[in-house]
């Protein structure tokens, strides 16, 4: 018998080009990749990639790293728990860690009454189980959600997602009895919402239908537009009133990034039920669906979970981060960052007329860029500045139902000196492109 091949050396070729080829070759087309590198090592706001050139993140691994790459007090509890055990399937044999950081979580979330939590890998699994949670609890079928709104890949996540290219193109079918709105971004939508919601009670689905409306606080891939505040209060009084569930997805707003632990603190109405992933455990996988205790007891016994929910390794780094965020006040700095990068884009867009809105939530910023003539997106303008950006090693993400925002997402751990450094990086690009 032939002894197995080994895989072909990872030291050689050792260039980002030739790995490049050989991504194209292995992988398929679908699983997009922006980056023109490969990563070698990271350190909190900056990496490095397989070639020794340095970047500054200001993606953070699309809101995933709010307590920065490889932090020291992560690594340890990661490393600690990694002497102990590193799987055994919670829902064969438990650990006490699982539910300890429940209560702890529980003890934050913005829910009325007694709360619980289970935790699963992906955000999209959360939305998943936390519609399943819904159904199971009020026995309707009906789920609303907004356009411009992400809330993941997998087919049930990606039918309430309420933007085609490139997430849902191709894709359908997709599950029935999803409903979209328009989003309450400020006066003009809200009003259209309000509109759009009462004709689809009177023409799509009855309200004693709908198990629940999903919502993200700010949009994230929609453009990192935060809900006008009138419209939660709306939100709220209209499921109470037909018996609905208000669910929000916390996934990107969560953990610090608004300023906030979690962004609904921001609006002062409670949700029934919430979604939790990102920067819960500092870019291991763990999400979670957290809610009112008996809404959350819903499904029987075997209903929720999966093999790898709740794994150990990001359960002990969930613990790290939590602690992290209080020692580190990263709230209260995500606020002071969000503050400064506002005003600096502010100051940019009275001398670069192609930026448009500048507009954020604690430190989730965004701005647009747009034609100077007619204010209409410009997608181009948007992504030349990306790559410019890149170009000069700093790592920016676009999103916007139209393409043309721009989002800063560093972790809240950078040090000042690097975040400047971004900026400048950032400044020198937008010259480039402007001149």
């Amino acid at each position: 018998m032939n002894a197995p091949q080994k895989p072909e050396s990872l030291s050689a070729p050792h260039t980002n080009a030739a790995w490049h080829q050989r991504r194209l070759a292995a992988t398929p087309r679908g699983v997009g990749v922006f980056g023109d590198f490969f990563i070698e090592r990271a350190k909190n706001a900056e990496l490095w990639d397989i070639e020794g050139r340095r970047f500054i993140d200001f993606a953070g691994g699309i809101a995933v790293l709010n307590t920065g790459h490889v932090h020291p007090k992560v690594q340890a509890a990661i490393a600690a728990q990694l002497q102990r055990f590193t799987h055994s399937c919670y829902q064969v044999v438990p650990y006490a860690e699982y539910v300890s950081l429940a209560e702890r979580i529980n003890a934050i979330v913005p829910i009325d009454g007694p709360a619980k939590t289970a935790f699963f890998s992906t955000g999209a699994e959360a939305i998943e189980n936390a519609m399943k949670i819904a159904r199971a609890a009020t026995r309707r079928s009906g789920i609303i959600a907004f356009g411009g709104a992400f809330h993941g890949r997998s087919l049930f996540a990606v039918s309430l997602t309420g933007k085609v290219q490139p997430y849902k193109a191709g894709f359908g079918p997709f599950p029935p009895e999803v409903y979209h709105v328009p989003f309450p971004m400020h006066a003009d939508s809200f009003e259209l919402a309000k509109q759009s919601m009462e004709h689809l009670f009177k023409a799509d689905i009855e309200p004693a239908r709908v198990a629940a409306i999903v919502f993200e606080p700010v949009q994230g891939e929609g453009g990192f537009n935060p809900i006008l505040p009138a419209a939660v209060q709306w939100l709220r009084g209209l499921c109470d009133a037909h018996g609905i569930l208000l669910i929000a997805d916390e996934v990107q707003t969560g953990f610090a990034r608004t300023g906030r632990m979690f962004a609904m603190e921001h609006y002062g109405v409670k949700p029934d039920l919430m979604t939790l992933a990102k920067s819960m455990a500092g870019g291991t996988t763990l999400s979670a669906v957290c809610g009112r205790a008996a809404v959350m007891d819903g499904p029987a016994p075997g209903g929720l979970g999966g093999t790898y929910a709740g794994h150990p390794l990001a359960v002990a780094a969930a613990h790290a981060v939590l602690d992290v965020m209080a020692e580190e006040k990263l709230c209260e700095r995500a606020q002071r960052l969000g503050d400064q990068l506002i005003a600096y884009l502010a100051a940019k867009r009275a001398v670069h007329k192609r930026i448009g809105d500048v507009r954020g939530l604690g430190a989730m910023v965004a701005c647009e860029f747009v034609d100077p003539k007619t204010g209409a997106p410009d997608a181009e303008m948007t992504k030349r500045v990306q790559m410019a950006a890149l170009q000069r090693g700093l790592l920016l993400l676009t999103c916007g139902v139209n393409a043309n925002v721009i989002r800063f997402l560093f972790p809240l751990t950078i040090e000042d000196a690097v975040f400047e450094e971004g900026l400048s990086v950032f400044s020198a690009a937008l010259a480039e492109v402007a001149a």
